[in-house]
């Protein structure tokens, strides 16, 4: 599919910079992930006996998501373990391409979540590797939205996962598939004003919010998923909105409870919650088609 190809060509500026900022180790994991995805996809079909259907780019996608969602401590199993669920489990028994109704490869990175919780840290500062804190465990120690030069965040000099930690290069693919008009933008349009508005309401620098953890990558990259987001203008602003909404509560509660310190970000639940609503948003605003009038 020729929207799969226009995706994995908008991901290669935040791909590219990773393998710059973090080295053969970005690249050796970004190739798993991707490896990994397709070959669960060709195993899987070839042994359900249907098509294989990996020339379509749409599993090469999940894996490339799944793997720049990761740290850079993350070990290649726990990759390849996760790509393999996300299509098998989250794509392949739940309807295959198009009739999926949880977007595949944050279904993946739920099951890495829960299965190598560990396996994230330590996280790694860019180019020289050292251990160091991203701007959410700051948030998360001192309750306070700074410490973090914002500048630093915007061009990726902080530690984040593998895709990221830089937002000039997601905006700049992002800005590519707006420009090739193949991207849902009402949906990442109204994350951020949710974000912007409850920021602000709290007393904390939005900019801070837009730049930190996997808001950007989230927003722009996987709640805009075709397959898995909603096809109306009304529906697409509730969706991005909710979406906003979860991941802003997870920043500020979401540590509270005991155990869960890595689930702190809450993009991935909050993508995946607003998946469920999905089919009531097309069916809800779904374009009413008017009768002709009789002829007289």
């Amino acid at each position: 599919m020729k929207i799969m190809y226009i995706m994995l060509t908008a991901l290669m500026p935040a791909a590219l910079f990773s393998i710059y900022a973090f080295g053969v180790h970005a690249l050796v994991r970004l190739l798993t992930g991707v490896v990994s995805a397709m070959a669960a996809e060709a195993i899987y079909r070839k042994i359900t006996g249907q098509k294989i259907t990996i020339k379509d780019g749409s599993a090469a996608i999940t894996g490339l998501l799944l793997a720049m969602a990761v740290s850079i401590s993350t070990p290649l199993y726990a990759i390849a373990a996760s790509a393999a669920f996300g299509i098998i489990v989250g794509k392949q028994l739940l309807g295959g391409l198009g009739k999926n109704l949880f977007n595949p490869m944050l279904f993946g990175r739920l099951f890495y979540l829960f299965s190598f919780p560990d396996s994230i840290l330590p996280w790694r500062q860019p180019v020289d590797l050292v251990t160091a804190a991203t701007p959410l465990e700051i948030l998360r120690e001192t309750g306070q939205a700074a410490g973090v030069p914002i500048l630093q965040m915007f061009l990726g000099q902080i530690p984040g996962t593998i895709g990221e930690i830089s937002s000039l290069m997601l905006l700049i693919g992002f800005s590519y598939l707006v420009y090739r008009k193949v991207v849902r933008w009402r949906i990442p349009a109204s994350a951020f004003s949710m974000v912007l508005v409850l920021s602000l309401l709290a007393g904390q620098n939005p900019l801070f919010h837009f730049f930190a953890g996997s808001l950007m990558f989230g927003a722009c990259f996987m709640a805009t998923d075709p397959m898995t987001s909603p096809q109306y203008p009304k529906g697409q602003i509730i969706f991005g909105a909710g979406v906003g909404l979860i991941i802003m509560s997870m920043r500020w509660w979401g540590w509270q409870t005991p155990g869960v310190y890595e689930f702190t970000e809450g993009t991935t639940f909050a993508i995946l919650t607003m998946n469920l609503f999905v089919p009531y948003l097309n069916r809800t605003f779904k374009p009413v088609r008017k009768k002709r009038e009789a002829a007289q």
